[in-house]
């Protein structure tokens, strides 16, 4: 049975079997584990090193950029032989991969740049998860005012996102199709932080906003209650594929969900670790590409996966996926959706 589960693993990921390294530790920094998607990808993670032969070892930097710091010189101390890093600050986790280089320990940046040639880039697609939330609710809302309530500032991705929404939008908004009316980071992706953008922007506005283009799921839930509470409902996109955003989707509050499948994710992330671990330069890992598309053009060796937009019209997808349930996913829907029927 374990045999049949790594050749599955492989087959699934693109790895020889020779590249794989049974009984390594790797180490998994996470830089806020309180955020819901993080434990589908742990769970992924977990399951391929298992699958592997390797041990999952892990360490919650609870949002904090230093303690992360602490939490990998901890994990090397474990004994990690490769660590998976969603870091929590682009520029500050830089001593941590330093730490990792000298002793010999191959990293993977994962979800979030580490701008750092010795580290692995792994992500899904951002600027494309950027384009697809602006074209989903454009296709809703044509022209109007619109909000983008960003990320975190450290996060690259926060601008990976605003640069693919901006690639789709920006020529409306020259033209005066499109008015940005409110623009704001939210520290720490957190949805009350959100919350509070929203609040103000809707504040400054008189009310006077028509589509919001949220970088990910929570925040978007953030959005969506200081509407309520003006009893407002408007196109409002986000991404993660959130099981609480996908009923949202349901309901009629979110446009779009992009999902990114957090357990391909985390498969992939275990099994280039694995590889690393054993031996495999960074370049050798199937799949890779050269880029250099980050803000200090540093060229890296990388994989981007693929995302999916989840609306109305296709909430099924993820039902039949297995992420979400039929009923919870559709707990309270609006009619007219076909996966609710």
């Amino acid at each position: 049975m374990r045999n049949a589960i790594v050749l599955a693993v492989i087959a699934a990921t693109g790895f020889s079997s020779a590249a794989l390294a049974e009984g390594k530790k790797v180490g998994v920094s996470w830089s806020n584990f309180q955020e819901e998607r993080w434990k589908t990808d742990e769970a992924a993670i977990k399951a391929a090193l298992e699958a592997n032969g390797d041990t999952y070892i892990s360490a919650d930097a609870q949002a904090s950029a230093a303690k992360q710091l602490t939490d990998v010189e901890a994990l090397i101390a474990q004994g990690a032989n490769a660590l998976i890093i969603l870091a929590m600050d682009k520029d500050a986790i830089g001593p941590a991969v330093d730490q990792a280089a000298a002793e010999g320990i191959p990293v993977v940046g994962y979800d979030r740049l580490i701008e750092d040639e010795r580290a692995f880039y792994l992500t899904f697609d951002n600027k494309g998860v950027g384009k697809i939330i602006a074209e989903t609710v454009r296709a809703v809302q044509p022209e109007g005012n619109y909000a983008i309530i960003k990320g975190d500032p450290g996060d690259p991705n926060a601008a990976f996102l605003l640069e693919g929404m901006m690639e789709v939008i920006g020529a409306d908004v020259t033209a005066g199709k499109i008015k940005i009316v409110g623009e704001a980071f939210s520290d720490g992706w957190k949805p009350e932080a959100a919350q509070a953008n929203m609040e103000q922007i809707l504040t400054a506005n008189n009310n006077a906003v028509d589509a919001v283009l949220a970088e990910n799921d929570g925040m978007a839930g953030g959005v969506i209650a200081a509407l309520a509470a003006q009893g407002m409902t408007i196109p409002v996109g986000g991404q993660d594929g959130d099981l609480a955003a996908l009923n949202r989707v349901a309901r009629g509050t979110q446009t779009v969900s992009v999902w990114k499948d957090s357990r391909q994710l985390g498969a992939a992330a275990a099994n280039i670790a694995s590889a690393l671990a054993g031996g495999a330069a960074l370049d050798s890992v199937e799949g890779a590409v050269k880029w250099s598309g980050g803000a200090k053009g540093v060229e890296m060796n990388a994989i981007f996966l693929a995302p999916t937009p989840i609306t109305k019209d296709n909430l099924n997808v993820v039902i039949d996926a297995g992420h979400i349930s039929k009923e919870q996913a559709c707990e309270g829907a609006m009619a007219g959706v076909a996966a609710c029927q």
